[in-house]
């Protein structure tokens, strides 16, 4: 069985024939998690060959219905403690097959989650996106093309020393600056040589305004491969972090007064061109009702883009995160931002947070656009206020409350999905609810 690597200087990887060069090698068959996380096994190069990479394996199922934590969960259909947790078939997707370019790495393929009877899992993130994917082609001929921009805070030290002191590597805004301090420096080359030697479609990294924080984005392409993208960002800079003393945090808060976002740039297309302006770089009819579209259905469907209480607390007045649900021209402010120039105009939809799961986000924002395109929506005028357009849900809680109970999310997700991440949503707001936390304690302690 020979599989053809993507873009990494690499002929091919013939695992059967590496088997006798390289018997050490070693095959990481990975699924992305509800977290947006890669998990799986770790298996023989020749062994994934003969019996995994055309027939597939057997992962336990609670890999998606577990809490952040791996916490088995009730309350999901597809797997709980009533049900006892069995099994669920995973299929190798042999075209996401790649050498990670680090020591240690391995060689990488994603997979896709089934049922037992072969059909792929409708609550799997990487099956909800190909669906809505499909869905946009079949209805209305279209087809989208997807840049992800990425930003994380890289924190001094690993491990609990690194929470402990939350210390950014760097202390001040270095937004654009080309210099850094040494172990930003050391952080940064290695990612990139990872990612680029990974065969990943790297456009660029910068250091951004809050201190210790970086923006990774990656070239415009198909949305599935986007997604899966940064998810080996993750899983790099973790690992990548831990070999050079820092630890990259992906949340969307991490401290107050810092902010990472998941910026999806995103157009789209018909017969190979693009659809959503003109040549002067006017809005044509598919552009005005994408944001239609994403303006009237996206907070039906917030707790797919921002899915954790500590996700909501980026949303904050004048710290270029969105707090209305508002479109724009080039305004960094709006949850939508008209970005580009002429034909080659997109948007960028500024609310997900770092912390999302790219699959659930995407699938989030395409199924508001097929929404949109399809009933032929027209959108509000473009802000030069956004406090004068919707305000976005503030908490995890608001944004389950109109999702739990939302007909848009149900008829355009399905009610399984609804149901599921509905009950993701519900665990998370519960394990910060009965948690006691420092803030309690600091204003507390000695004073009540």
């Amino acid at each position: 069985m020979t599989s053809t690597l993507n873009d990494a200087g690499l002929l091919g990887l013939d695992l059967r024939a590496r088997r006798s060069r390289a018997p050490e090698e070693m095959v990481l068959v990975a699924l992305p998690d509800m977290q947006g996380r890669l998990q799986g096994k770790r298996m023989p190069a020749g062994y994934f060959a003969e019996h995994v990479a055309e027939t597939g394996a057997e992962f336990c199922a609670y890999l998606l219905a577990t809490d952040i934590d791996m916490q088995p969960l009730d309350g999901y259909a597809h797997a709980s403690w009533a049900t006892g947790y069995g099994d669920m078939h995973v299929v190798p997707d042999l075209a996401t097959m790649r050498r990670l370019a680090w020591p240690g790495g391995g060689v990488l393929v994603l997979a896709d989650a089934c049922d037992a009877t072969g059909a792929n899992l409708s609550i799997a993130p990487r099956t909800m996106l190909r669906r809505q994917l499909g869905l946009l082609q079949q209805e209305l001929g279209l087809t989208a093309k997807v840049g992800v921009e990425t930003e994380f805070t890289v924190y001094r030290g690993t491990g609990s020393a690194a929470l402990d002191q939350l210390q950014p590597v760097s202390e001040r805004n270095l937004d654009y600056h080309l210099t850094h301090p040494r172990p930003m420096r050391d952080f940064l080359h290695s990612l990139e040589e990872a990612l680029t030697g990974s065969g990943l479609p790297l456009e660029s990294t910068k250091t951004e305004a809050a201190p210790g924080q970086v923006e990774v984005t990656f070239r415009y392409g198909d949305p599935i491969e986007a997604a899966d993208n940064h998810c080996i960002l993750k899983h790099a800079a973790h690992q990548l972090g831990e070999a050079t003393d820092v630890t990259p945090v992906f949340m969307a808060a991490p401290q107050t007064g810092i902010g990472n976002g998941l910026h999806v740039h995103l157009s789209l297309w018909e017969d190979h061109k693009p659809v959503l302006a003109s040549d002067d770089g006017g809005l044509l009819p598919a552009g005005h009702q994408a944001i239609a579209g994403l303006v009237e259905v996206l907070p039906h469907l917030m707790p797919l883009l921002l899915s954790t209480p500590n996700s909501y607390k980026r949303l904050r007045p004048n710290t270029f995160a969105p707090t209305h649900m508002s479109w724009g021209w080039d305004n960094r402010t709006c949850a939508i931002r008209v970005a580009g120039h002429g034909r080659n105009r997109h948007l960028e939809i500024r609310v997900p947070g770092a912390d999302a799961n790219p699959y659930l986000a995407l699938t989030a924002v395409i199924a508001a656009i097929r929404d949109g395109t399809g009933r032929h929506l027209t959108p509000p005028a473009p802000v030069g206020d956004n406090t004068t357009a919707p305000v976005l849900p503030a908490t995890l809680d608001a944004a389950l409350h109109l999702f739990a109970s939302s007909k848009p999310a149900a008829d355009l997700l399905g009610p399984d999905v609804v149901s599921h991440y509905s009950t993701a949503a519900h665990h998370e707001i519960e394990a910060m609810n009965t948690e006691v936390t420092d803030i309690e304690r600091c204003r507390g302690f000695a004073r009540a």
